[in-house]
């Protein structure tokens, strides 16, 4: 299992790439940035950029906001700094936030190989692929315990540095090998909304670096690290499906189902928020009662009741909801730092609607779970009549999709109040010119 995908990974070319991949793997890249860009400001990015900058004075690649730094270096930096806003993008079948742990590990190995714009391109696609099919496979039961933007994004980093330092498929096995072994993501940070949380993709971008940049030199790793008695797959899911991790390898690409975030919070509160919105013009000032049902796996990560901080709150379906209906939008505004005190949020109308607001599992939305992240949402008003709303899959996913220019708008408004309108521009206009570029040492030298 573990060489039919070094194979794949290491024999692919740009070239196989049918255009509807390039175009998505584009729409990856420019979603990716405006989150690493704006949230390259923030302080636990800050952090991270000083303790890389403590690790060695090198040039190798951009750190966004601090300079330049080792490839490795620049892919914990950027890695923690695309996962703070809960903006980055997410798979549905393995959980993963994909964007936040490869693309920083191919950025950063393509600027020091002087890679082309389409190597890089092309790095992205693998890198997706790979970990995306690793968490299919062994989805959902390792979401129980593991965070797969730590543990099978390692994989996909590997993949992507890889195939940048266009490793054979021999020692593209030994990259996947000591990049598993290396898998590590644990929930428990959601417990007190610890900065570890930022640190998994980081992290995972930096250990695929290291494991590809060992393999390139002769540096074996486990050669079924997926499929071995103690390897991955056996050691990190109570049950697992391998076949798909190799179903239509090569000839279907996972990228493709890439999903974008369009509100400022945990992916699992999405399609709830969704239909708040549409309720919310009949709704609004109204709701006496407000039932929101959702599937059991995503109610375990967003079931806080009444969040005491702006990180609670952003993994708390009932107060995305009741700000969905309070003010309109669910963006980093209504998670201010100092919106919420020990009893909760201060806002008096949000705080208001929480405590009108009810969670519940359902089953039959469980049911549907991974392959869809549905919600119901039931509120009754004043006058006891009832107003309901409902769907299988949040906006930005491929089956309610959103266009580049409203991701373009994202990344503007995401980008601009923080580095510039003219910043903005220039960066969409580098990612626009990738799939022509030269050197990639170069692409975002100027930002």
């Amino acid at each position: 299992m573990t060489r039919r995908l070094a194979e794949v990974l290491a024999t692919t070319s740009y070239d196989d790439l049918p255009a509807e991949v390039v175009a998505d793997a584009l729409r990856s890249v420019t979603d990716w940035l405006g989150s690493a860009l704006a949230g390259s400001l923030e302080p636990p990015a800050r952090m991270a950029q000083r303790v890389c900058a403590g690790l060695g004075a090198s040039s190798e690649a951009t750190v966004f906001g601090a300079g330049r730094s080792s490839a490795a270096g620049a892919a914990l930096a950027n890695g923690v700094a695309s996962h703070i806003l809960e903006l980055d993008d997410v798979h549905k079948g393995s959980t993963l936030h994909p964007a936040a742990p490869i693309i920083p590990a191919a950025l950063a190995v393509a600027e020091r190989e002087h890679s082309t714009g389409r190597a890089f391109l092309l790095a992205v696609t693998l890198g997706y692929d790979a970990a995306m099919r690793i968490g299919e496979a062994v989805n959902p039961s390792h979401y129980r315990f593991w965070h797969p933007t730590g543990t099978v994004a390692t994989f996909g980093a590997a993949a992507a540095a890889g195939s940048l330092m266009r490793l054979d498929a021999a020692r593209m096995q030994d990259a996947l090998g000591s990049a598993g072994t290396q898998a590590a993501g644990l929930w428990e940070f959601n417990a007190d909304g610890s900065m570890s949380k930022h640190l998994h993709p980081g992290k995972a971008a930096f250990n695929g670096i290291l494991a590809a940049d060992l393999a390139r030199a002769g540096f074996t790793g486990a050669s079924q690290i997926l499929e071995g008695d103690r390897g991955f797959c056996r050691a990190m899911s109570e049950s697992y499906d391998m076949a798909r991790i190799v179903d239509r390898l090569g000839e279907s690409w996972k990228i493709r189902e890439n999903c974008y975030k369009m509100h400022s919070c945990c992916g699992h509160t999405h399609t709830a928020i969704d239909a708040a919105l549409a309720l919310r013009p009949e709704v609004a000032g109204k709701a006496a009662h407000i039932l929101i049902e959702t599937y059991g796996p995503g109610f375990e990560i967003v079931k806080e009741s009444s969040p005491r901080s702006a990180y609670q709150a952003k993994f708390s379906i009932a107060y995305c909801v009741a700000a969905a209906l309070g003010e309109g939008r669910v963006g980093l505004e209504q998670f201010p730092a100092d919106g919420f005190t020990d009893e909760g949020a201060r806002d008096a109308a949000v705080a208001r609607l929480l405590r009108r607001t009810e969670v519940r599992v359902a089953d039959d939305l469980t049911a549907k779970y991974p392959a869809a992240w549905p919600a119901r949402l039931t509120i009754e008003l004043e006058d006891g009549s009832r107003r309901c709303a409902g769907a299988d899959f949040p906006r930005g996913n491929p089956e309610n999709p959103v266009s580049n220019g409203e991701l373009e708008d994202k990344f503007r408004e995401l980008v601009g109040p923080r580095l510039g309108a003219d910043t903005a521009e220039r960066a969409l206009a580098a990612v626009h010119g990738l799939a022509t570029c030269k050197d990639m040492a170069e692409a975002f030298r100027n930002l």
